[in-house]
């Protein structure tokens, strides 16, 4: 989608990096850190320590611990581990994602199948973008996942927060055969306009054969 979502840290994520910035921050605020400051000690780390930095490492560790890690890397058996100790399927990252977004997004046709088959919301959207996972599939171009998200329910005519239904993000994408399935589906998305007042066409650019699909 247009807000693509990544975990990034200039740093390595472990558990131990994480322990290590929470004791130094309960140093800096404590009155050991004025005694040894008096004694001209000096408390050395490599990367800053804020309590952003902390709170960004921990949402890292989540991802990678939760089951929204395992479905965007295809990791089933993972995922079967997860929901079998009572995840619920349709749990929010802290970007507001689940894990049906992420499957979608990557393509993983077999995760998002059982995901559904788990429960999964096929029309749950993210918190501040507002897209579902039938957007996320469309703006990659991922046909066979596009095709059972229809099939199991999932709205086609929706829109996310910028006003753009599945066929403006497959178009904005390039993605010829996906545009075709949409437009098969449901032809009257090809004359909404977005937020910005464009319609899908408008995203075609110099595609003369998604051009002439959306004339």
């Amino acid at each position: 989608m247009s807000h693509e979502h990544s975990h990034e840290c200039n740093c390595p994520v472990t558990s131990s990096s994480v322990q290590q910035t929470l004791h130094e921050l309960d140093f800096e605020r404590g009155i050991w850190f004025a005694d040894t400051m008096s004694h001209e000690h000096s408390h050395e780390c490599n990367c800053p320590v804020t309590s952003s930095s902390v709170q960004q490492t921990l949402h890292e560790l989540d991802f990678e611990r939760g089951i929204w890690f395992a479905a965007q890397h295809d990791d089933i058996e993972r995922v079967e581990k997860l929901l079998y100790k009572g995840t619920p399927v349709d749990t929010l990252d802290s970007a507001g994602y689940t894990a049906l977004h992420y499957a979608a997004r990557a393509g993983h046709t077999g995760m998002c199948e059982r995901l559904i088959s788990a429960g999964a919301d096929v029309n749950a959207t993210t918190r501040s973008g507002s897209a579902t996972p039938l957007h996320r599939a469309a703006a990659a171009g991922r046909l066979q996942v596009m095709k059972l998200l229809l099939h199991s329910g999932a709205d086609v005519s929706s829109i996310d927060a910028d006003g753009k239904n599945a066929l403006h993000r497959a178009v904005s994408g390039g993605h010829i055969e996906v545009a075709e399935a949409l437009v098969k589906v449901e032809p009257v998305l090809k004359d909404i306009v977005d937020k910005r007042g464009n319609l899908p066409l408008h995203y075609a650019g110099s595609n003369m054969e998604l051009g002439e699909l959306l004339k």
